[in-house]
């Protein structure tokens, strides 16, 4: 029983973690894409894509 609380925490807090990632990706990030790549049930990796426009008139 202990163990399936503290594996319920432990999922909560990486999802925590994950979140605050991402939400730091979306602050930072002016143009470009994000990509979250999932493998059995799991984020494994979260590419960034930024684009650097120049207004050239």
């Amino acid at each position: 029983m202990a163990t399936d609380i503290n594996r319920t925490v432990k999922k909560k807090q990486n999802t925590v973690e994950l979140a605050n990632q991402i939400s730091q990706i979306l602050q930072e990030i002016r143009f470009g894409s994000i990509e979250i790549i999932v493998h059995e049930n799991k984020v494994v990796q979260i590419e960034r894509k930024e684009k650097i426009r120049f207004d050239v008139r």
